[in-house]
């Protein structure tokens, strides 16, 4: 094969710049060189290295509940789906969970559900001030989706850190083909611009390959991204799940996600870049990829194993037998063959 060698130059100006034209953005993501693409990873590595080393940031996922009130057609806890086996956490589980990923050595929470209404803005307070004062030195994360803003400021004013809300898609369009008609892109990022006024750390991303999802929707994401400037972004590929309208849909791409890593690196160079649970599921060597094409942030699963394999947003989810200590042993292991090392740290934004 002949290789376009302006490649290599858009590589280097999106590393200096930190921009390109939509069309140069293109020519990147739709080139599968293997030559190309080992120069590009290794380009977000060195990026990533001038601003964290060779460190790679654990957050302890403590999902602690499957009830969800929304309808998402891409999505297993989905309101609607009747074989979906609900769960709630307790306070005294979810500070359990806590008490596991302390010892091992975890130095952030991350609390991630559906859109529960039993976890009321008192109980969530409750549940934040609990793990604030019992872990001071700890980063609290939540990922549990649209709430109004003075709900996110109780939060805040409770002691949590970081909100993890991905926007899905920047195109109001494709988002309408993804959702039902109850929910609303244009309050989905209102959201995250109100997440952002409060003094979050706020992580937005979107579903690689998702149904409908064009080369085109990708760059709106990356222009979106561009404006937003998020401290974390949350990219995995999409997989259907069995109990969906898009149960038959063909999964995402790990090469297109691997990419798009490397090109968030190069836009973002401080930016929190978790290797995704999903790309591990599609790839058994996935999250290992994932570190090499510029990502610096693993979430192992510190849920209870009895709930594990509830919390099913699509199938086949890897890591839902492991006990934490067992999970965390070989992460460190593998994240080692890389070249990089779990530290133990909140792992907050370089910069």
């Amino acid at each position: 094969m002949i290789l376009d060698h302006d490649l290599y130059k858009l590589t280097d100006k999106l590393a200096s710049e930190r921009d390109l034209t939509d069309e140069e953005f293109l020519r990147i993501l739709f080139c599968d060189d293997p030559e190309f693409i080992s120069y590009l990873s290794a380009k977000a590595r060195e990026k990533k290295e001038e601003y964290y080393g060779k460190k790679v940031y654990i957050r302890g996922l403590i999902e602690f509940t499957n009830h969800c009130k929304n309808n998402c057609h891409y999505c297993g806890i989905r309101r609607d789906n009747k074989n979906a086996l609900r769960y709630r956490l307790s306070e005294e589980e979810i500070l359990s969970c806590c008490d596991t990923g302390y010892g091992l050595g975890f130095r952030t929470f991350v609390l991630q559900g559906g859109e529960d209404g039993y976890y009321t803005d008192d109980r969530m307070v409750d549940i934040v001030s609990a793990i604030r004062k019992k872990y001071p030195d700890c980063a609290i994360t939540l990922s549990i989706g649209e709430r109004e803003k003075e709900s996110y400021q109780k939060l805040f004013d409770a002691g949590a850190d970081r909100y993890l809300l991905r926007h899905e898609t920047a195109d109001k369009e494709h988002y309408g083909s993804l959702h039902p008609i109850d929910m609303s892109f244009d309050h989905r990022m209102q959201c995250l611009k109100d997440l952002r006024e409060i003094g979050f750390q706020v992580g937005c991303g979107m579903m690689i390959g998702s149904p409908g999802q064009t080369m085109e929707h990708i760059i709106k994401d990356l222009r979106f991204i561009q404006k937003f400037r998020p401290e974390m972004v949350g990219m995995g590929p999409f997989i259907p799940h069995h109990d969906t309208m898009y149960a038959n849909e063909k999964a995402g791409s790990v090469e297109l996600t691997l990419r798009l890593l490397s090109v968030i690196r190069l836009m973002f160079p401080a930016v929190l870049l978790p290797a995704t649970t999903a790309l591990g599921t599609l790839d058994p060597m996935g999250r290992e990829k994932g570190l090499m094409a510029g990502a610096n942030v693993l979430m192992p699963n510190l849920s209870p194993v009895n709930v594990r394999d509830k919390y099913t947003l699509y199938d086949d989810k890897i890591c839902t037998g492991e006990e934490a200590a067992e999970c965390i042993r070989c992460l460190k292991m593998r994240v080692s063959k890389t070249g990089y090392e779990i530290v133990q740290d909140r792992g907050d934004p370089a910069g």
